[in-house]
Parts: C-alpha cells; structure tokens; sequence
C-alpha cells in the first residue's frame, strides 16, 4: 500500500484565495490539513524553518492591512526585526505556509510543492488554474478584516 505524503496548509481561516489553493489541491487528489496561521503556537525556529531561505520581505504578506496602509514596510525589515514582528502579529505572515514532511514552504507555488511531493513540475495542477497568491475578492467588496469579510483578520 502506497501512502501519499500530507500537505499541511497553514491558512487564514475564511480567505478566499487560500479556500481555493486548498480546494486545487484537493482536487488534484492529495490529502490536506488545513491549520490557522494566525492562532498557531510559533516558535522562532519553527516560522524560521518557512522563511529562511527567502529575502526578509518577501515574509510578508502584501495584502495585510497595515503593509497596503504603508504603516509597515517590509523593505525595511532585518530578519532580526521581521522575526519579532511577524510572531507578534501573524496577518503580517506571507501566506500560505505549507509543511509536506520536512519540507517547508512560503507562499503557493505550484513547481515548489510538486517537487516536495515528488512529483513532476510540468502540468502540476494542471487540472485547473492554480490560484495565485493575491486577494480573491471582487473588485468592490470588503477585503479580509474589514467590516462586512468573511473572517476576522
């Protein structure tokens, strides 16, 4: 018996945009769980693990409320900063992050998560359009955490 590795997807519960990576991935057959990004127990380390080997501003998430009001400026952030920031407020963090066995990832890239799941690149969820990273709400309509969204940011 072949066992297929679990996709873990730490979201915000009640993105739309996540909803529809989960509901890709799903659809191309593998098992995901689905876990909250912003009420997870991060450890320094274990955020660590996800980011490292990205540049420091490409940890945040450019759709977060105070990155788009310009209060926050992912530019000008250390890793010895953005550490800090980012466990104390984690709607600053890029998401998704995807756990498949100890293989950690940031952001959804489907070449990335194919190879952690050994499989090819080429045609990974070609099934449908992956959906890409930005905000799924439609032109006009509140964005996650503002009044009237379908979650609390």
């Amino acid at each position: 018996m072949c066992s297929h590795p679990v996709i873990e997807f730490f979201e915000k519960p009640g993105c739309a945009t996540n909803r529809k990576q989960v509901a890709s991935l799903r659809e191309a057959g593998w098992e995901v769980q689905t876990r909250n990004l912003l009420t997870e127990a991060w450890s320094a380390d274990g955020l660590q693990a996800f980011l490292a080997p990205h540049p420091v501003a490409s940890w945040f998430n450019r759709a977060a409320p105070r990155v788009k009001a310009g209060e926050v400026v992912p530019e000008r952030f250390s890793p010895e900063t953005a550490l800090p920031a980012l466990l104390a407020e984690p709607l600053l963090i890029r998401r998704p992050l995807i756990r498949i066995g100890g293989v950690h990832l940031l952001g959804f890239d489907p070449a990335a998560i194919a190879t952690a799941l050994g499989q090819p690149a080429e045609g990974f969820l070609a099934s449908s359009t992956p959906p890409g990273e930005g905000c799924s709400h439609a032109p006009g309509a509140p964005r996650c955490g503002q009044q009237g969204s379908e979650a609390p940011a």
